[in-house]
């Protein structure tokens, strides 16, 4: 467990967030012997969405000593399945026809065990973790933070730490205290989920794939998980999600019997607890780092779900955050040259993911998606990419390039149609309704 030392007064590093980024960077930075304190706000294990892995995760687990406990939890996932109503067929990616033979399968677990795992491991390594402690004050100066710590029990102390490390995720701490956090000017979503039994599956090898399913209002992931549970959620226009005038569980049934392939495959299934509803997903920080701070993971930006690539975008901006800390905490003049290249990394591997998000609901990426082609390598360097190989690698990224062009060239087959998503996108961005988590 945890550790449970009497809080101190200062520490080398400061993190805000014991999710995944938070104790990559702790673990990371105390495997070098930095002093490090995780401030958690919650105890875990807790409840979390996201329970999709990318291969190229598995890097990270290697480097983190975790593998073989995430393996314990997880359920084998090889590929990705795309279904669509529009088409006759599904379409199956399978990460081991990628560019990069290294990674061929990721994992899908539980979030509230997988995290549990990281935060302990964290511990393990060196990182003092407190539980049910949330930062509710901080003041920066020239040579490092003064930091307010609050426990469940309203008692408070302060910290001093030499840098402060943002990780709390969608609290968004940081980015929100600052007033740099804005709305994701060219993304706007909405989610609606729950977890299933008795749900059919695919068969054999291909049970623990992910499936998408593309509807009206955006799409769906099916999600299956070790323990014999389902993860099910619709990601969609927040107007679409605004529009509910029933319990949330009831509209996720609702919107369910939409996408006739999901329904069918969850028409013996059963809800195992409440369904949560919640919107306006998308947002970025106007900065990244500053004297003193850097912030990583969904503290910084979030987009979409689509693909997984929350969690290993979250846990490789962590690793490379942790390098540049490191070695900024001995010589603090080099840090903004350490923290700037942590940002053109996070920020390309953003902006590869994004291209492919901001158009994942248009008819011609639909096309694209449902009629595979491998004619130069595109199909390869596609499946790089779901599998979180963003960061830069000239063979992909050619090809990449050449999918985008192919892209554009699809959208004038599907001009019409490509017109008004483009339309009710721009609408959902210009005017999103306001958002409140709801579950029932």
């Amino acid at each position: 467990m945890p550790h449970t030392h009497a809080l101190g007064n200062s520490c080398e590093v400061l993190i805000i967030g014991g999710g995944p980024a938070g104790s990559t960077a702790a673990a990371l930075l105390a495997k070098r012997g930095r002093r490090v304190v995780v401030i958690e706000k919650d105890r875990h294990p807790r409840f979390h969405i996201g329970e999709s892995l990318l291969p190229l995760n598995l890097a990270l687990f290697e480097q983190l000593g975790v593998h073989e406990q995430i393996e314990a939890i997880g359920m084998v996932k090889l590929g990705a399945e795309f279904i669509s109503t529009d088409y006759d067929r599904t379409i199956t990616f399978n990460f081991a026809e990628a560019w990069n033979k290294t990674w061929t399968s990721a994992y899908q677990v539980r979030r509230s065990e997988f995290d549990h795992i990281l935060l302990k491991n964290a511990s393990a390594r060196g990182a003092e973790v407190y539980e049910e402690h949330r930062v509710t004050d901080i003041q920066f100066d020239s040579g490092g933070a003064d930091i307010v710590v609050t426990a469940a029990d309203g008692t408070a102390q302060k910290w001093r730490a030499a840098y402060v490390v943002d990780a709390s995720g969608r609290d968004t701490f940081l980015a929100s205290r600052m007033k740099i956090k804005r709305r994701n000017p060219k993304h706007a979503s909405a989610a609606l989920y729950g977890h299933f039994t008795n749900v059919r599956r695919l068969p054999g090898e291909a049970e623990g794939n992910i499936s998408i399913f593309w509807f009206d209002h955006g799409w769906f992931w099916f999600i299956p998980l070790r323990d014999g549970t389902t993860s099910v959620g619709a990601v969609c226009w927040p107007h679409y999600l605004k529009s509910r005038r029933s319990s949330p569980t009831a509209f996720l049934h609702e919107t369910i019997a939409q996408c006739f392939p999901l329904a069918d495959r969850l028409k013996d299934a059963q809800l195992t607890g409440p369904t949560t509803a919640t919107g306006n997903y998308s947002y970025t920080s106007d900065r990244m780092y500053g004297p003193r701070y850097i912030l990583i993971g969904d503290a910084f930006a979030f987009v979409d779900p689509v693909f997984s690539s929350g969690v290993y975008l979250a846990m490789n901006s962590a690793s490379v955050a942790a390098e540049a800390v490191h070695y900024s905490l001995d010589n603090p003049a080099s840090a903004r040259v350490h923290f700037a290249a942590v940002d053109r990394r996070v920020r390309r591997g953003l902006r590869t993911f994004q291209w492919l998000i901001y158009r994942m609901t248009s008819p011609a990426m639909r096309h694209l998606f449902m009629n595979p082609n491998d004619q130069w390598g595109i199909q390869s360097a596609v499946i790089s990419l779901l599998a979180g190989d963003v960061y830069g690698k000239r063979e992909v990224d050619r090809r990449l390039r050449l999918f985008r062009g192919i892209y554009y060239l699809v959208c004038i087959r599907f001009l019409p149609q490509s017109f008004n998503q483009w339309r009710r996108r721009r609408a959902a961005i210009a005017h999103p309704p306001d958002l409140v988590e709801a579950r029932g």
